[in-house]
């Protein structure tokens, strides 16, 4: 089954009652979110509450332990027979990805590959692109992301924010259909958030739809469809920015934004 099959209007990405645990710890107590296509949805909340476990289940880098994710209409990491649903094989999973993008905390570029070698990587390896055609949207992407005269730049000669970026354009070379964003501007020097926030502005701008984990209050409250303020692997409070950020109707919620604006 899939949500076409419900008929009506089908979010980019639903998630409906999932639940994680490691061990005795549940991480993820029944998580109920939709995301429309072209939105942008933030993720607030204290450490520990679930927010980067929820993304990752998205993608299935963390296999859910109850409930269901859908992207476009697909669910993702299982193949439902009857009411039970079994884990498909790597393979699969593989391919399913390839329609999500992620930018994690730490950059992950390969050392040895230049910036521009990064970017092709995965269009020539893994989808089997052309490599002239992949090089040519490699440049394009690096121009986007401000970074066309760093190309042939090594990563350890690139600043934290300019391999971030590089990061970014690296995932969306693989054109996918939704990109998550797990804390990206966390591991670097302030001064350099700047440049790394205004990127994901033009990607949201551009219609890509998104859900970033962030502490960034200012960029969700300038960027976001969707603001959800997560504790204790459940949602407390969602809504616009105007509701959960500016007038938030959750004492948890009102404290944790006074700790952090």
């Amino acid at each position: 089954m899939t949500i076409q099959s419900l008929g009506g209007h089908r979010p980019l990405v639903e998630a409906r009652g999932v639940r994680k645990q490691f061990g005795a710890l549940q991480v993820l107590k029944g998580i109920d979110l939709e995301v429309g296509r072209g939105e942008v949805m933030c993720l607030l909340g204290p450490s520990g509450s679930g927010k980067s476990t929820f993304l990752r289940c998205i993608n299935h880098l963390e296999r859910v332990d109850g409930g269901r994710i859908y992207v476009d209409g697909e669910l993702m990491g299982y193949q439902e027979h009857g009411s039970r649903a079994r884990e498909m094989k790597p393979k699969q999973i593989a391919a399913q990805r390839r329609n999500i993008g992620m930018v994690f905390q730490r950059f992950n570029l390969f050392p040895h590959l230049t910036a521009l070698e990064n970017i092709t990587e995965a269009p020539v390896g893994v989808a089997h692109r052309n490599r002239a055609d992949a090089r040519s949207r490699g440049m394009e992407l690096l121009r986007q992301v401000g970074l066309a005269e760093h190309a042939g730049a090594y990563p350890a000669h690139l600043s934290g924010g300019q391999q971030q970026r590089v990061a970014i354009a690296r995932a969306l070379a693989m054109e996918p259909k939704l990109m998550l964003f797990d804390e990206p501007t966390s591991a670097l020097d302030p001064e350099l958030v700047g440049d790394v926030l205004a990127v994901m502005r033009d990607l949201a701008r551009s219609g890509m739809t998104m859900i970033v984990v962030t502490h960034e209050i200012g960029f969700a409250r300038e960027v976001a469809d969707q603001v959800v303020f997560m504790d204790d692997g459940i949602v407390v409070e969602s809504g616009a920015p105007s509701q959960v950020i500016s007038d938030p109707q959750h004492e948890r919620t009102r404290v944790f934004l006074d700790s952090v604006l």
